[in-house]
């Protein structure tokens, strides 16, 4: 290897190394303990709301205030990058993902809801990589708003709450729901933005095409 060669390989190394990028895999490393705490604390599935949920509450916490930061140092200094692009969401849905399925699993919150959710997010997710030969489908305001609400609904489900105050139940079902709308109305609308990306792409293919002909 030349020295141009390992100079442009350790430019390469220092693009992914910056510290947006370390938060987004601090972020996927804190999912598997987030879940190990919430099974800690609840014994045969069946939440006892003692300090291991507590532990949970702050590592979800945690995790989503590093999806925050990762994103506003990334844009402030310049360090966006092709693993980040890839990584951020990931990150995101296996978290949200996990807080859901844990959820439900401990009979907290409807499966029908954590189903729906999912197969909104991973739909579109592939959705985004057929249409990619197209053009990229931007983040809508829709979509940063539905990870909010996501996000808030899942954290009043985590606090443990419940047991002194019942109306926190209600509060935190009333939100999830609102959750699940947005993120339906949301995937509709990606789904119509995709449809126009690929009949897009294909009219111009085709007008290239004959151009090329004539």
């Amino acid at each position: 290897m030349t020295s141009t060669d390992a100079t442009a390989a350790g430019r390469g190394r220092a693009g992914v190394w910056n510290l947006p990028n370390v938060l987004t895999m601090i972020r996927i490393a804190l999912v598997p303990f987030f879940v190990w705490f919430l099974v800690a604390d609840a014994p045969g599935l069946h939440s006892v709301s003692g300090p291991w949920r507590w532990a949970a509450v702050a590592a979800f916490a945690v995790a989503i205030y590093t999806d925050k930061l990762d994103g506003d140092i990334a844009r402030s200094r310049n360090l966006v990058t092709d693993f980040g692009k890839i990584a951020d969401p990931i990150a995101d849905k296996l978290l949200i993902g996990s807080a859901l399925v844990m959820l439900s699993l401990l009979g907290e919150l409807p499966w029908w809801a954590t189903v729906v959710i999912l197969v909104r997010e991973w739909g579109i997710t592939a959705l985004r990589f057929f249409v990619i030969r197209y053009g990229v489908i931007p983040a809508s305001r829709g979509g940063k708003l539905k990870t909010v609400v996501q996000t808030a609904a899942i954290f009043l489900y985590l606090l443990p709450f419940a047991a002194f105050a019942p109306w926190m139940s209600w509060v935190a079902f009333a939100v999830m729901m609102a959750a699940v709308a947005i993120t339906l109305w949301t995937g509709v609308e990606y789904v119509v933005e995709a449809l126009r990306l690929r009949a897009n792409g294909k009219r111009q293919a085709g007008t290239v095409e004959g151009r090329e002909q004539a």
